[in-house]
């Protein structure tokens, strides 16, 4: 039993884990799906379709998973005890993650506004940000360097 959480820690830390994948999921093709967009015409028939999936994506998978990521995480931060350097670097890139979250679906709903501010390959750089993240957050609680 760990902290306040008790015999529920691990049960919180397993849908943690399993929400964490979820939002990984959803940053690792969003970025996809702005590069496509990116190429089409705005306010063709194309372009609505990826206006489309882009919302769907934020509805169904994207702001949930976050969410209960991020509360799923704190309660477990808060039963462990915030004493820990690793933990503070891992709160560290996961704010980072969320910058990066947030910055992709603001570029979504610019496209669906018809704006193009960015260029393909622009775009297609910085679709590894999430993973150069979540190497680092791995890191962290895998091998808690002090």
């Amino acid at each position: 039993m760990i902290g306040w959480l008790g015999g529920a820690y691990l049960w919180v830390k397993a849908f943690h884990v399993i929400f964490v994948i979820f939002w990984m999921a959803g940053l690792f093709i969003l970025p996809r799906y702005l590069v496509h967009h990116t190429a089409t015409v705005p306010g063709s028939p194309e372009d609505a379709e990826w206006i489309k999936r882009e919302m769907l994506l934020r509805r169904m998978i994207l702001n949930p998973a976050s969410i209960l990521t991020w509360a799923l995480g704190l309660c477990l931060a808060g039963s462990l005890g915030f004493d820990y350097p690793w933990l503070w670097a891992k709160f560290g890139f996961v704010v980072l993650l969320t910058g990066y979250d947030h910055w992709a679906v603001a570029t979504s709903k610019k496209l669906a506004r018809g704006l193009r501010p960015y260029a393909e390959r622009r775009l297609r750089m910085l679709n590894e940000v999430p993973a150069l993240l979540i190497i680092a957050i791995v890191i962290m609680v895998v091998v808690k360097p002090s």
